[in-house]
């Protein structure tokens, strides 16, 4: 039997509908300028972008969040923007997408996330980055850390999203360990270098191929369940995934079970964001009774689908059924 079959697959989603999933990780705003480029600047060697659009949307663990939503699911966002213009509209973009933003603290003295890319023709020309990396104040993650323990016992599902912009401090990762396992729910981890081995016990470790080299300091082998196993062991965690890019992705899981699941996606226009989109596609399958397996191969269709859309955006389960319909066999 395949991970998922087309009718497993509408079970799991119609099954979203009653799934609570709490998302805890570093908040940001993500804004695209659109244009084209016809000419180089006679000031130095670059090109003018003549602008032709703007638009924002939620990064992050936003993104995650939104993700989750979109699936079906309810969710609580805790994490931390600042009290500027841009957290004003992340605030109002996590309301508009049925996330519920009261676990989000606010502080005048650190500024929200924001990353900017310009795009001409479909092609990023830069990126600017308006972040402070260092960790929380104690007082900010003393309050994140009390709004985790609030909300997780309403929860269903724990995700950690970090991407080391300071909201996932040693404290804050300590309240959601022990919130996992204080109320038994499966906790999913999407991680960076700083914290990377800060996360024994978790249900699903889910790092990408790089950000799993880089930890190791060694080459990695997806392929090879041994080497799998090994590193499983290494982190403590029950199910190790690991998202491969173009490759699919591995799964090793705490039966010893090896998956290796192809890249499904047929058409690649932006990778923006499809990191997220599997983190909320495993989070909402878990929550609905998926196995491992299952939650991954969902997640993976979910990041076929992703990955044809331009810029960080979310993915319905009509999107992933037709997927599924279309690509039955994994």
């Amino acid at each position: 039997m395949s991970p998922v079959d087309p009718g497993r697959t509408l079970g799991l989603l119609d099954s979203a509908a009653r799934i609570r999933v709490l998302v805890v990780g570093d908040i940001m705003l993500d804004r695209y300028i659109t244009g084209v480029v016809e000419r180089i600047s006679p000031e130095a060697p670059v090109p003018v972008v003549r602008v032709s659009g703007e638009r924002a949307a939620l990064g992050g663990a936003g993104n995650v969040a939104a993700n989750v939503t979109a699936l079906g699911a309810s969710c609580r966002l805790v994490g931390h923007v600042g009290e500027d213009v841009e957290g004003d509209a992340l605030m109002r973009a996590l309301t508009a997408s049925g996330v519920g933003p009261d676990g989000v603290v606010r502080s005048s003295g650190r500024p929200t996330t924001v990353k900017t890319r310009v795009l001409a023709r479909h092609q990023q020309i830069v990126r600017f980055d308006r972040e402070v990396e260092e960790d929380l104040e104690d007082a900010l993650a003393r309050d994140i850390s009390t709004m985790v323990r609030d909300f997780a016992a309403a929860s269903d599902v724990l995700v950690v999203q970090d991407y080391n912009k300071g909201v996932l401090t040693p404290a804050v990762i300590d309240a959601v360990l022990e919130a996992g396992s204080a109320h038994g729910v499966p906790c999913i981890v999407d991680p960076k270098r700083r914290n990377f081995f800060a996360y024994p016990g978790v249900t699903v470790f889910k790092p990408n191929a790089r950000e799993l080299a880089d930890a190791l300091g060694a080459f990695i082998h997806p392929d090879d369940s041994a080497w799998m196993e090994y590193v499983r062991g290494r982190l403590g965690c029950e199910h190790l995934l690991v998202t491969l890019g173009d490759q699919g992705m591995a799964l090793q899981t705490a039966s010893r079970e090896h998956v290796r699941l192809p890249t499904l996606a047929q058409s690649v226009y932006d990778v923006s964001g499809a990191g997220d989109t599997v983190t909320a596609a495993v989070a909402v399958a878990l929550g609905a009774g998926a196995s491992p397996a299952e939650a991954a191969a969902l997640a993976n269709h979910a990041a076929a689908v992703e990955v044809t859309k331009a810029g960080v955006q979310t993915v319905s389960p009509a999107e992933i059924e037709a997927h599924v319909r279309v690509h039955p066999g994994w």
